[in-house]
This record gives C-alpha cells, sequence and structure tokens, in this order.
C-alpha cells in the first residue's frame, strides 16, 4: 500500500511504524510541517493503563519510552493550607520532545520516510495514494479543508490556561489552588524528566481579564504566576515555549468532535478527529491507541480500505465517546473550582480525584485503602458515626425525620392501581422495598385528582377511601421495618389520559379521554390531544386538589412528601419555556413560569407538618434548545428553597418528544451536584445509578445527600441488603425472619473472598 501520514506527532509517526512494521513492503510518508526537534507544550503523562494498551503496539519503541519515564504514583492536592495525598495512582511522564525524537528515530529505522518543514493544506499531490491518514492536529487544515464532509464541531471551553515549565522536581501529581482577589487560580504540575515539570495555569476567563492578564506578554505571565505560586515553587523559575502560538500565551481549550471520520480513502486521527482536556491527560493517549486500532483493523481486514476505515471508526468512537464525557465531567469541575471551594478540604479532595466519574470509591480503596478509609472516617465523624463506614449507611436527616441510610427507592410508575385506589399490589412492592433495607421509600406519582392521572392504571390520593388504603400501606412499612415513606405528588396535565406504559408509553387511550390541563394550548405530541389553557379558576382548584391531597397524606401517616414538578407534567409543563407559552404574569420569564408551581408549593407547605421534610423533583435540563437549562435549574431549585423545600430532586428531560439527552453512568448526577454545591440545598440523585460503588462516590464527594436507584430495585427489592452484606456493614437492620439468610449470606462472601 502507498500510505500517506500528515503530520508527524504521536497519531501519524506510531500508525507510520506500525504500518512499516507490519509489512515493510508498504510506502509510508509523513509529512510534518515542524522542524525534527521542534515542538511545543513540555511534558506529556500517561497511565499505567496506557502502558498497557501500548503492548499492542511495537514493542521496541515502547521499550524505549518507557525507558525514559519519570514514574510516579502519588496526587497531591494543595487547597486552603492544607496538602492531601492519595497514592497508587500509577502515573508516568516524558518529555513530548523525547517522545517525538523516539518515534522519529524509529520511523527513520524502519524506512519510513519522513519530510519536515512540509506545510500540507490539501490533498492534491496524493491521487496515487491507497490511504490518506490527516493526523495534523487540533486545528488540522486538512478537516478544515473537508468541513462541510466532517462536520466538525469545536467548543472552546471556559477556561484561560497558559502551558509553562519548571526546573522544580514535583514528586507527584500536583494540583495547588489559589484564591485572590480576582478568583481562583489553579496549577496542574508534574515531572517529566530530571530536570524539569510541567506547569500549567488555569483560571476562569472572568478572572483572568480582571487580574489584567489579557494584556500580559510572555514575560509579564510568567512573572504573575511566579508570584501567585511561589510557596510551592520554591524559587525555581517558569519557563514558556509559546512561540508557536498567535497573539496571547494564554489560550482556551478547544473540544473537537466530527460527525464522521472518513471520506473515502482519507481518515482523520488524533486531535484532527477528536479532543480531550488536559485535566484527565488522555490527547496523546488517545492518539497512540487510534495508532494502533487502525493498524490492528488493516491486520483483521486486510488491504480492503473502505472496510478497515468503517471498522475502525466504529470501534473507536465507542473509546472516545468514554474519554470525552469523562473529559467534559473533569474540564467543568476546573471552570467550576468556585462551586466547590466551600467544601473541606476533605472533601474538595475527593471530588476532585472523582470529578471525571471514571474513578471510583472502590477503584480508590486499590488505589489507597488508607486514604478512602481516612475519608470514610472523616464522613463518618460528621454524621455522628465512630469508624469507618460506607457513605451509602450514614444516616441522613431532614427537618426531624431520620433515615437510617442514604439510599432511596426511586419513584416509579406501577399502572397498577384501580380508579386511583392502591390495592395489594402496592402494599407487597411498596413493603417488600423496606424490607430490603433502603432508608427511604417514594411512593409512584399519586394524582391529586381523577383527570390528574396520567394513565387509568395510576394511583391517586383525591379520597378518604383512597387516603385509608394509603395508611395501610404506611403502617405495614413503619410496623416492620425502619424505612420512611415519601409520598409524591403530582398532576398529569398535558401527558395525561394516556395507555399504560407497556401498552404504549404517552399514546392518548382508544376509548373515554378524559379533558386535560395546562399552562397553554401545547399537545405533548402529535397524537395527543390539545390541553386547555388553564385559568384562575383552573389553578385554584388544582390548587386545592394538592393542598387536600397534603392534608390526606399528613392522615395516612406519611413521612415526607414530594411535589413533583418535572417529566412534562403540570407543573413542568409551567415551568418549561417549551410548554408555556403564556403572555400574562404566569408566562414569560423563569421567575414567571415559577409563579404557579411555587404558589402551590407554598400552600401544600402551610398544611404540612413543619417538622416534616417537603422535597421537589425537577427536570433540571429539557435537553431541547431554548428550554429549561442548568442555569435554570439552580434558579428553579433557589425558589423552591425559599417557598420551604428540603430536598431537591434533580432529574432531566421528559419534557419534550425533541429531547436530545446525553446518557451515560450516573449521567444526571452533575446536575444534582451543581444545585447543592451552588444553591447549598440538600440533592438527591437518580438516574442510570446501579451499583453501590457509584452510591459511595456520589455521596464522599459531596455531589448529593440522597442517592435513589430505581430499575436495580425492581430487579431485586433487597438490594440495600445484599450490599451492605457485600460491603461488610454489619449494622444494617434485617427484618428478624430474614437474619439466617443474612448469616448465610456473610458466610458465602467470607468464602467467595477467600478463594483465589
Amino acid at each position: 500500500m502507498k500510505i500517506v501520514c500528515i503530520g508527524g506527532g504521536p497519531a501519524g509517526l506510531y500508525f507510520a511504524i506500525l504500518m512499516k512494521k507490519a509489512n515493510p513492503a508498504h510506502e509510508v510518508t509523513v509529512y510534518e510541517r515542524n522542524r525534527p526537534h521542534d515542538t511545543f507544550g513540555w511534558g506529556v503523562v500517561f497511565s499505567d493503563q496506557t502502558l498497557e494498551n501500548l503492548k499492542g503496539g511495537d514493542p521496541v519503541s515502547q521499550g524505549r519510552i518507557i525507558d525514559s519515564f519519570a514514574h510516579w504514583d502519588d496526587i497531591d492536592i494543595h487547597f486552603k493550607g492544607r496538602c492531601i495525598t492519595s497514592g497508587g495512582h500509577g502515573f508516568c511522564g516524558i518529555a513530548r520532545r523525547h517522545l517525538l525524537a523516539i518515534l522519529q528515530d524509529r520511523a527513520a529505522e524502519l524506512g519510513v520516510d519522513l519530510r519536515f518543514e512540509q506545510e500540507v493544506g490539501s490533498l492534491d499531490g496524493f491521487a496515487d495514494a491507497d490511504l490518506i491518514v490527516a493526523a495534523d492536529g487540533i486545528n488540522s487544515r486538512i478537516r478544515a479543508a473537508h468541513a462541510q464532509h466532517f462536520r466538525p464541531q469545536i467548543a472552546l471551553q471556559a477556561n484561560k490556561f497558559t502551558w509553562l515549565g519548571t526546573t522544580k522536581l514535583f514528586d507527584a501529581f500536583t494540583f495547588i489552588f489559589v484564591e485572590t482577589e480576582w478568583g481562583w487560580f489553579q496549577a496542574h504540575a508534574y515531572r517529566f524528566d530530571r530536570e524539569t515539570s510541567t506547569f500549567i495555569v488555569e483560571t476562569r476567563e472572568e478572572t483572568w481579564r480582571a487580574a489584567g492578564l489579557d494584556e500580559a506578554d510572555t514575560a509579564t505571565t510568567t512573572a504573575f504566576c511566579e508570584r501567585l505560586f511561589a510557596p510551592w515553587l520554591d524559587g525555581a523559575p517558569l519557563m514558556a515555549n509559546s512561540r508557536h502560538l498567535k497573539g496571547s500565551d494564554w489560550i482556551n481549550f478547544p473540544r473537537v468532535a466530527n460527525e464522521t471520520w472518513v471520506k473515502g480513502n482519507l481518515v482523520l486521527m488524533g486531535d484532527a478527529a477528536h479532543s480531550a482536556h488536559f485535566s484527565i491527560g488522555s490527547g496523546t493517549k488517545l492518539a497512540l491507541e487510534d495508532a494502533i486500532g487502525l493498524a490492528q483493523a488493516f491486520q483483521r481486514l486486510g488491504d480492503d480500505v473502505p472496510a478497515v476505515l468503517a471498522a475502525y471508526e466504529a470501534e473507536r468512537r465507542i473509546e472516545v465517546l468514554k474519554i470525552q464525557s469523562a473529559a467534559r465531567n473533569s474540564t467543568e469541575w476546573f471552570e467550576h473550582v468556585d462551586r466547590y471551594a466551600g467544601l473541606e478540604p476533605e472533601q474538595f479532595a475527593y471530588s476532585l480525584l472523582t470529578r471525571s466519574q471514571r474513578v471510583s470509591h472502590e477503584n480508590l480503596r486499590l488505589r489507597d485503602r488508607g486514604y478512602v478509609e481516612g475519608m470514610e472516617r472523616w464522613l463518618g465523624a460528621r454524621a455522628g458515626v465512630d469508624r469507618p463506614t460506607a457513605p451509602m449507611f450514614l444516616p441522613f436527616g431532614l427537618r426531624a425525620m431520620r433515615l437510617a441510610n442514604r439510599i432511596v427507592v426511586s419513584p416509579m410508575a406501577t399502572y397498577s392501581a384501580t380508579d386511583g385506589m392502591p390495592g395489594d399490589f402496592h402494599l407487597v412492592h411498596l413493603g417488600s422495598r423496606a424490607l430490603g433495607g433502603a432508608g427511604l421509600i417514594f411512593t409512584e406519582m399519586t394524582c391529586v385528582t381523577p383527570e390528574g392521572r396520567i394513565t387509568p392504571g395510576c394511583a391517586g390520593l383525591y379520597t378518604d377511601a383512597q387516603a385509608a388504603a394509603w395508611r395501610r400501606i404506611v403502617d405495614f412499612v413503619h410496623g416492620q421495618s425502619g424505612a420512611k415513606l415519601c409520598l409524591q405528588l403530582g398532576h398529569s396535565g398535558p401527558k395525561g389520559s394516556t395507555k399504560r406504559g407497556w401498552d404504549g408509553m404517552d399514546e392518548p387511550l382508544d376509548a373515554d379521554n378524559w379533558p386535560l390541563l395546562a399552562p397553554s394550548a401545547v399537545a405533548w405530541g402529535p397524537g395527543n390531544q390539545v390541553p386547555h389553557p388553564m385559568d384562575r379558576a383552573d389553578r385554584d382548584a388544582v390548587r386545592d386538589a394538592f393542598v387536600a391531597a397534603t392534608r390526606r397524606a399528613e392522615a395516612a401517616g406519611f413521612d415526607m412528601i414530594e411535589l413533583h414538578a418535572a417529566h412534562g407534567y403540570l407543573l413542568s409543563a409551567f415551568i418549561s419555556p417549551l410548554t408555556n407559552r403564556r403572555d400574562d404574569e404566569y408566562g414569560g420569564s423563569l421567575a414567571n413560569r415559577l409563579r404557579f408551581p411555587l404558589e402551590l408549593f407554598s400552600a401544600m407547605r402551610a398544611v404540612w407538618p413543619a417538622s416534616k421534610p417537603m422535597s421537589v423533583r425537577i427536570s433540571a435540563t429539557d435537553w431541547v434548545p431554548h428550554g429549561v437549562t442548568p442555569e435554570d435549574a439552580v434558579e428553579i431549585a433557589r425558589a423552591f428553597q425559599a417557598a420551604g423545600a428540603d430536598l431537591i430532586d434533580v432529574s432531566a428531560g421528559q419534557t419534550s418528544i425533541a429531547a436530545k439527552p446525553v446518557y451515560g453512568r450516573m449521567f444526571q448526577t452533575p446536575f444534582a451536584d451543581r444545585i447543592r454545591n451552588e444553591v447549598g440545598i440538600a440533592t438527591m440523585a437518580v438516574g442510570n445509578i446501579t451499583e453501590a460503588d457509584q452510591a459511595n462516590s456520589i455521596l464522599s464527594a459531596g455531589r448529593a445527600d440522597l442517592v435513589a436507584l430505581a430499575r436495580p430495585h425492581l430487579s431485586d427489592p433487597h438490594w440495600t441488603l445484599q450490599a451492605a452484606a457485600r460491603q461488610g456493614h454489619r449494622d444494617q437492620a434485617w427484618p428478624k425472619p430474614y437474619l439466617p439468610g443474612k448469616a448465610q449470606l456473610e458466610r458465602l462472601l467470607a468464602k467467595e473472598a477467600q478463594s483465589p
């Protein structure tokens, strides 16, 4: 094959090495715009896992790279006069210049044609090439020339950063946080050879401007940073290597993604195809793994270039998506250091270590057991527990209500009521979850009027008979377990009069439809009926129905109530501009759109006992342009907090059929994190949380105060009891008739732990 690699960075060079090594008959040429030993930046960092991945490549260059590494295990976090260290992380660094020299030398040994000082802006002259690899970096000229095909999305991240070097040798991967009169600055520092460390300084753009750095030249920038970080530099100078930059030494990191990576025999690779923020250190990792992935695809599929490129893109996109998702979480954390600055150093450090959501509680324990046990001891002391305890089993209080642990059975529609009446199914369903050990059990959305039901199978609390049926369930939960029971109250609004979920989600009934209410005459979907826009009398009637249901909830003995203001139902429809088109005082601005939900909540709070808590479920984003945003969600939470809410149950979406949610593990947790730490109110995280490890990570980092799991509790009512046994939490209360099962499970787990 005749192979052209445009760009002599790690991706282009390593792919050239792998292809020439696989078949010396390949004619492989690398075109690089710079001279052989030009490079910019300082050191690059890898994890030990990345080194394992390189075993699928070229052993010779891998060995030379490993021999040149500076290696360390610790992360040091300097914050508010403290240094907190976590070990076992397995990092290594190498000078970028030296890495490229190793790859250049190895490519030359194998017979790759290296052509330097060759600027390539088009594919003219490569008509006879079998394969063209565009590895020409984050500002790829080839990608730009074919932008209509690749459809790149390039988003500049909010922070400004400058990439410096220093002769101060840091023995750990070091994060330093300094608060100034202008705002927070942070440094990312690590040693990459025997003489030099990388020293990246980062801050928000408004802080950068306020400090006058928008007018600073290189000398002024380095002098400013030397003064700011003098306590950690020990007199060592900072050095710049930024002559390639046009204008300021400070830049915004560009997040690169493309709709496709392939055009005929042309393929994007490395930063030309995708980028990942330096805070997770994965740019070079992805570049090298791209090269390995494409070379391995040729080994499997032969020289069928279209098939190879299709397979390469399909396979690599999955890993890239994971890394970019982690990078997005990490980037947002560093863009909002002020959000976390109110945390104690212990929790601030833990939040930083787990910011990407790829490093979990148990993963940290594998790396540094002492650190995690110390964190658990610190969290336990704050909750009144005198020994290391898994965070999910720490008690929690809201007003006078005390929960035995932080695990919640999330509200889940069961569509199993008759005329709104909860029956034996609800008794067994909720009762079994209470016996299963969770600290707090939520009912499904319970409707305040017959016309406020979503489906004919939805439960209600609009009659005294229904209240008596709920009382039966509450009494069982209180009599047979230590769990508390929360009633979620709601009104379907424009999403009502539909079939049970398993018969057709959100589809209108075939017959006997009931009239719908909404803020505006906006149907949920093309097949749904148009709701009646609510007038004052309608709003008063609905408010009074919620108040009556609240009184009945107290009579039934519930410990807590939640107002459902999410997922496109009535109150959510008022809050979202997608469904609220009113031009009166109940529409328009966010404050106006919140007016009715707040009036209703305040009326409920007035009749609900002061000793009992209330929560509100919100959709923190509509996932639709011009809809509710995460910034809006902060203000929504603030408004309900001011009205007397004790907890925000943070969900997202389900407010429009046009929504394009971004799914993933714990995908809604960042919204709970933001609200908790910006508003200062307790939050409950929910959404694709499936493991005890995830729950412990969320709670330890201060991202939420409670963790709600839905589907895991459907498949295992005793999920919490199982989790307690697996984590060795012997203080978890079990129903007395189940104690023999507890003993057997603990014996089996002990044997399992001892087996090789």
